[in-house]
């Protein structure tokens, strides 16, 4: 390994069931934050229990945080984790032409999906709830336009849009040296520096998009993500702050 960072552990595992699940097992027995490789998933799943496809030399891997601080803060390493993958592309491929990063949790090569972000935590009442940082990329092969959800974004792999594909492990290096590095810049500054590095990356500001909760669709103009996290949409009615959402271009 060239440039792992200090205080993170590193495991690679062949196959598991869910980096996510195997990363939350791991938990009590880690004093400090850990990576947990598998070049198979069984049972990998993305947000709201999707299926996750894991089709061997993709990228699946979770960084454990063990005390992430406050829900509200933990949910925050969405934007840290977002930006760390940014670097890591760049860093692979040499360019960071064509990229940007989709709210909450997606980064897009060329307009087309080629990675997410699951957060997950569990812990026990009266004890810091470990964080689970689920990061899925499509190395070198990326699904069927016609297994994603209507109106989703179409989904791309590295090797398709560059011609580049690192291997998980080389994928891995990239990834935990960047996140570190953003990972201290959120420890010693705050979040609002980390904001002001997503937005000048984040796809589609300034115009117009639908938001989608689990009971509202709203569309507007994208102004903004706030200091907590949210979505910032100017609709038609008023100026609306979305802490969740699947939102479509």
């Amino acid at each position: 390994m060239t440039g792992w960072p200090d205080g993170y552990g590193r495991r690679v595992l062949a196959e598991v069931d869910s980096t996510n699940a195997e990363a939350l097992r791991l938990a009590p027995g880690l004093a400090g934050p850990e990576w947990v490789l598998a070049h198979r998933q069984t049972a990998g799943r993305g947000r709201r229990g999707r299926a996750w496809k894991n089709p061997l030399g993709n990228f699946s891997a979770t960084l454990l945080l063990p005390d992430p601080g406050p829900p509200e803060r933990a949910a925050l390493r969405s934007f840290v984790s977002s930006l760390a993958l940014f670097d890591a592309f760049v860093a692979a491929g040499g360019r960071a032409q064509g990229l940007t990063l989709k709210w909450p949790n997606d980064v897009l090569l060329n307009g087309g999906k080629v990675a997410g972000i699951l957060l997950e935590s569990a812990g026990q009442p009266g004890a810091p709830a470990p964080l689970a940082i689920g990061i899925g990329v499509n190395l070198v092969t990326a699904p069927a336009p016609e297994t994603v959800e209507a109106g989703a974004l179409r989904p791309v792999s590295l090797m398709s849009e560059t011609g580049i594909a690192p291997t998980p492990e080389e994928f891995l290096d990239l990834l935990a040296s960047a996140y570190a590095r953003f990972e201290a810049q959120f420890a010693t500054h705050g979040f609002g520096s980390i904001r002001t590095a997503w937005l000048a990356r984040a796809a589609r500001l300034g115009e117009v998009v639908t938001a989608r909760t689990g009971r509202d669709e709203f569309t507007g103009t994208f102004e903004t993500v706030d200091e907590a996290g949210n979505l910032v949409l100017r609709t038609a009615e008023s100026r609306r702050a979305i802490a969740a959402a699947e939102v479509f271009f």
